[in-house]
């Protein structure tokens, strides 16, 4: 599936080329909306895009804890990767976009993101000659908030990877990983237990779990619970993709752990991070005792997810 996404209509070489030159001919919805993801022509005061928060280099995610959006205003929880997002059926670590078009407007009104109304937004696009062109071109109409979602959509479809040494491992490439991954991939789907919730193609079953990141004192933010209003899911949050995952420190929704060694540190021993943690998923009730050298070894199954495109540009 990957692999078609990738290869229509030559996609591909908009996953490796993040630079935008626009052009007239030909436009794409694809085009546009990677030309508006990289433009601050979307926020309040012109100051920041996107891709100022999904940094390209960083698999579409950001380096800090919490990113600064307008103003400097940290936003309230951490940025995921915008990568691998075309087959996910909830979006934002709260699930509460059910489609790329819905999760790509709501940081451009989001306050303490980009802060601008996306009716001004459609506004300012259709007082901007080129974007106005550009839209009637494609829709015979002005800009609307739809046809916004959608370009920006289309693009973020297209950011799909599946070039990484496990790919090529699973797909009968023996050599393909380290003995190291190939061993922590054992321990991923075995003793570590962590396809008890990265399952899937992307590492991800669209599930949320809570992992013990929410005591009711100093770690307050309750997660799924805010939209479904369930008390079940206190404390939930949406299960990240994994690939690409060592380029996006730092880790979970609270940024808490710089590196993925504390992330797999905290997995295998919780308690010693975290106690009381309000209705942690049982499966974390356990320590999983992994040694260090097993935890060298899931350490490493993990940078083999990431996709070639990145190490060949940080050569």
């Amino acid at each position: 599936m990957k692999a078609l996404l990738l290869a229509l209509g030559g996609l591909s070489l908009l996953v490796l080329n993040f630079s935008f030159t626009y052009t007239e001919e030909p436009l794409t919805k694809v085009g546009l909306g990677k030309k508006l993801f990289f433009d601050p022509i979307l926020s309040e005061d012109r100051t920041i895009s996107c891709a100022s928060c999904h940094k390209p280099e960083f698999a579409f995610a950001d380096t800090l804890s919490f990113s600064l959006g307008v103003h400097q205003r940290p936003g309230e929880r951490n940025t995921p990767s915008a990568m691998n997002l075309a087959g996910r059926l909830q979006l934002f670590w709260d699930g509460r976009a059910s489609s790329l078009e819905m999760q790509a407007l709501e940081p451009i009104a989001n306050p303490t993101e980009m802060n601008l109304p996306i009716a001004e937004a459609v506004s300012r696009l259709n007082g901007d000659k080129a974007y106005a062109k550009a839209f009637r071109k494609l829709y015979k109409t002005e800009v609307t908030a739809a046809q916004l979602g959608e370009v920006l959509a289309a693009y973020e479809r297209t950011l799909e990877t599946s070039n990484t040494p496990y790919d090529r491992y699973i797909n009968g490439d023996d050599g393909a990983m380290s003995a190291a991954a190939v061993r922590g991939r054992n321990l991923f789907i075995g003793k570590a237990n962590c396809a008890n919730c990265h399952s899937g193609e992307d590492f991800t079953a669209d599930r949320f779990k809570n992992i013990g990141l929410f005591d009711g004192k100093t770690l307050i933010d309750q997660g799924r619970f805010k939209i479904v209003k369930d008390s079940t899911y206190l404390g939930h949050f949406k299960v990240p993709g994994l690939r690409n995952v060592a380029l996006t420190a730092p880790y979970m929704h609270n940024g808490m752990f710089k590196t993925l060694r504390e992330v797999i540190q905290y997995y295998n021993h919780p308690d010693q991070f975290i106690k009381n943690g309000f209705n942690r998923d049982p499966s974390l009730n356990t320590p999983l005792n992994l040694s260090e050298a097993e935890m060298n070894d899931l350490e490493a199954f993990l940078h083999a997810l990431t996709d070639d495109q990145f190490l060949t540009r940080n050569k």
